[in-house]
């Protein structure tokens, strides 16, 4: 399929031929060379053990490394569907290797990241560094469309889209083209992630005197508090039931105490929510939720969770302006202020 104007660049993707308007934006470099050195590890890049062949791990690692979108689990999801994980792969139209680069689009990503003096599609290491660099490039590519009101979804969606049908096509329709072609190959990518992804992430504790751990990493921002306020989107006065933390859309959202997954999926308001109960505190029912993620969720309803497990990714769903965590805290089914849970105040 084509991308009307502009000139064009074609490749396969699991074997059917697709287009790219060109050019594409300008890769990013990163280090190379030599054996990529990296473990199968979690918190919001690892990768389930024993899911991707030993001698590719290094580098599956090293590839979702790159950009917070894509993790190691999407790079993958995406092997599979475009190779089955055979390094010799060519399609009937000439796509080659692991990645199924055409050899028209491999030299604008391909280096010789495994230092053996060659930049070639049929090595795993260019090939798998290659799809990474690519599939960054084009996360922030449709990223500025969603920034410029030209598209609308998940990144990570329109990121997929754009693999298969090209970033042109996503900025056409303003999202994920209507292309059944390209719909299933993002649904395909999105179903086999959690056959890769690591949810197993090292247990947290909570901070020494305060009852909840914050659910992000590191000191995030407080871009709305607890409180009455105008709300953005509705236009009226409203109680803002929880505290939003303005951080990248990709960061890993974390449970901020042990218990159990009451909910976890879609909500109109709230996007891809989930709800944890950690029973009685002091004899009060407390529970927490996590709002706005992106789609595909770590954690299913009835999931045991610890403190510090990755529950989501932030994202922009739902009723929201931009990339943010909302974050609340119910007692006995009533909102409460999150802050001093949190040792906010």
């Amino acid at each position: 399929m084509s991308n009307g104007g502009g000139s064009v660049t074609t490749w396969v993707v699991g074997g059917c031929v697709a287009a790219v308007l060109m050019p594409v934006v300008m890769m990013v470099a990163v280090s190379g060379g030599g054996e990529a050195e990296a473990e199968e590890q979690g918190v919001g890049g690892g990768l389930k053990s024993g899911q991707v062949p030993a001698e590719y791990v290094p580098w599956v690692l090293k590839a979702g490394a790159m950009c917070d979108i894509i993790k190691p689990a999407v790079i993958a999801a995406q092997i599979e569907a475009e190779s089955g994980w055979n390094p010799n792969a060519r399609s009937p139209v000439g796509a080659e290797g692991l990645s199924q680069f055409m050899p028209g689009t491999w030299p604008s990503w391909g280096r010789d990241d495994d230092g053996n003096g060659r930049a070639s599609p049929y090595d795993p290491g260019d090939a798998i560094m290659a799809q990474g660099r690519y599939d960054c490039a084009l996360a922030r590519q449709v990223q500025g469309y969603k920034d410029s009101g030209q598209a609308t979804g998940d990144t990570l969606d329109l990121a997929l889209a754009a693999y298969n049908a090209g970033p042109g096509a996503v900025q056409k329709y303003g999202g994920v083209p209507p292309y059944t072609e390209t719909r299933n190959y993002v649904v395909r990518i999105k179903s086999l992630i959690s056959k890769y992804e690591s949810v197993d992430d090292p247990p947290g504790t909570l901070p020494d005197g305060r009852q909840m751990a914050m659910p992000l990493s590191g000191n995030p921002p407080v871009t709305s508090p607890y409180g009455w306020r105008m709300h953005p989107i509705l236009g009226v006065r409203k109680l803002h039931t929880g505290t939003d933390f303005g951080v990248a859309e990709g960061k890993p959202v974390l449970a901020a105490r042990d218990g159990e997954v009451t909910f976890a999926g879609w909500t109109n308001g709230y996007g891809n929510r989930v709800v944890i109960s950690h029973g009685t505190i002091d004899g009060d029912r407390v529970s927490t939720t996590y709002n706005h993620m992106l789609s595909g969720l770590s954690v299913s309803a009835g999931d045991e969770v610890k403190v510090g497990q990755r529950v989501g990714l932030v994202g922009s769903t739902g009723y929201s302006t931009g990339a943010h965590l909302h974050f609340e805290v119910m007692r006995n089914g009533t909102y409460v202020d999150p802050a001093p849970w949190l040792g906010l105040k």
